[in-house]
């Protein structure tokens, strides 16, 4: 049960108390969420929802978590459920949680030989949330607000918006030609006649950002919030182009392509990915959470209109892979195992969230680096 399922299961839950007259909400919430429990939490889910609709229900928020909580325990898939604090529900997956996380995101790759995964792939955390959804997004001449419009409006695509662009000026054909933005966004005023208008108005980019190139351009302006400055010009641009653990970028695509080689360097093994239990393996319990929040990190990003968000995400992936990379391969004489083919599973399914999250951002994931 991916993060997705599992909301529309607690939201289904909800609907189904109402129904029957246990809750009394006017209002439905459109979505849950759900993420990896916080402190104090258990299990591998936890959702504020009943603190949510406590007061529209007019009943305490454990009651209305309690009411909940037995629904949820009938559901199949969902192996326990427990209320914590003012009323957290911490939910806990059937079976192996880990080795369905993993399924989730890998795609049919049948050059790896696992033609039988079929899931989200670089897909992975994009949903029809915003589906029916027009935001107008308008982006002044400045290439900060034309880049970070475009990438905003890749990712509120992947939760199935449809956002209406325009621009105070047609871009320049440097922004187009380097930066990767689109040559047709139509000239406006940003005063359109949708629901929600978007005036984009990141802090401008201190100097031209084209001579570092489309993906080093285009991190070094979407990587800080839009309300900082980014660090362009002399003396900064050779530390966007480094190639060494110092650029955060080169960290996320040097992570990617580390995946891409474990797989090679498998094959040549003779042995392929297969999702398994990993719990055991403390280098992954860091890595874990992060992938599960990846699609409540895309909707965040969508929402408050913030790349930032998710390029911070893709260094805390990158991060967190590290360590568990030198214990995928077999060492030595040792054979492969049912753990290697777990853990390559693992980074397999790391390096698609960080390909797909980077091509959200407009950037360029090489297999090789």
């Amino acid at each position: 049960m991916t993060p997705v399922e599992l909301s529309r299961t607690v939201l289904h839950a909800v609907r189904r108390a109402v129904d029957a007259g246990e809750l009394a909400v006017a209002v439905l919430p459109e979505r849950v969420v759900v993420a990896p429990p916080g402190p104090g939490g258990c299990g591998d889910y936890a959702t504020n929802v009943a603190l949510q609709l406590a007061r529209p229900a007019g009943q305490p928020a454990p009651r209305v978590a309690e009411l909940l909580r037995t629904r949820l325990l009938r559901t199949d898939g969902i192996s326990d459920v427990v209320v914590t604090g003012p009323g957290f529900l911490n939910i806990s997956l059937d079976g192996d949680a880990d080795g369905r996380l993993v399924r989730d995101i890998l795609r049919a790759n049948p050059r790896y030989g696992h033609s039988d995964i079929l899931r989200a792939g670089p897909r992975y955390g994009h949903s029809d949330t915003l589906a029916g959804q027009a935001p107008e997004l308008h982006a002044a001449h400045d290439a900060r607000a034309v880049v970070l419009m475009d990438a905003v409006a890749r990712v509120l695509r992947s939760q199935g918006a449809r956002p209406r662009l325009t621009c105070a000026h047609p871009p320049e054909d440097a922004w187009v030609r380097i930066l990767g933005v689109p040559s047709d966004i139509p000239v406006g005023t940003g005063t359109g006649t949708g629901t929600r208008t978007d005036p984009l108005r990141p802090v401008p980019a201190p100097a031209d950002p084209t001579p570092l190139g489309r993906d080093a351009a285009r991190w070094a302006l979407l990587h800080p919030a839009p309300h900082d400055r980014p660090h362009l010009g002399p003396g900064h641009d050779a530390a966007h182009l480094a190639q060494r653990e110092t650029n955060p970028l080169f960290r996320v695509r040097y992570a990617h392509a580390r995946t891409r080689a474990l797989l090679r360097n498998a094959a040549d093994l003779g042995f392929t990915p297969e999702p398994g239990p990993i719990t055991a393996d403390e280098e992954a319990q860091g890595l874990l959470p992060l992938l599960a929040d990846h699609p409540r990190v895309l909707t965040a990003t969508a929402a408050h209109r913030a790349p930032d968000r998710l390029a911070r995400h893709l260094v805390a992936v990158a991060d967190a892979l590290a360590p568990l990379l030198p214990s995928v391969l077999p060492l030595g004489d040792e054979k492969p195992s049912a753990a290697h083919r777990a853990r390559l599973a693992l980074a397999e399914a790391a390096g698609t969230v960080l390909a797909g999250g980077l091509t959200l951002l407009g950037i360029d994931a090489p297999d090789h680096l």
